[in-house]
């Protein structure tokens, strides 16, 4: 079992950048695969990017494809998503999320933080 909190969120203008970290504990963490999501209220949660256990393998949205970057460190239990030329339409809440297999579906993924708000002003 893993435990995911997330942290980095915040405001930030468009064009700008904000780089989030998704700490995990147990010791089993690169078992895991990673994932982070975004929701906005009374919508779906969107995939937005996911690595693989061994972080060889990466897979975007195609909406923050050439933006965003995830990236993990298995030593230090922690995953990234480092975003980059930010635009409003990427508001939202981003939640890391941890499965036993990499997968772009919400519903695939068991293990979830608790989300940190992500906004840019236009």
């Amino acid at each position: 079992q893993v435990q995911l909190i997330e942290s980095g969120g915040g405001l930030v203008q468009a064009g700008g950048s904000l780089r989030l970290s998704c700490a995990a504990s147990g010791r089993t963490f690169s078992s895991y695969a990673l994932g982070w999501f975004r929701q906005n209220p009374g919508k779906e949660r969107d995939f937005v990017a996911a690595s693989s256990r061994g972080g060889g393998l990466t897979y975007y949205a195609d909406s923050v494809k050439g933006r965003f970057t995830i990236s993990r460190d298995n030593a230090k239990n922690t995953v990234y998503l480092q975003m980059n030329n930010m635009k409003p339409e990427d508001t939202a809440v981003y939640y890391c999320a941890g499965s036993l297999g990499t997968s772009t579906a919400y519903q695939d993924y068991g293990y979830w933080g608790q989300g940190t708000q992500v906004t840019v002003s236009s």
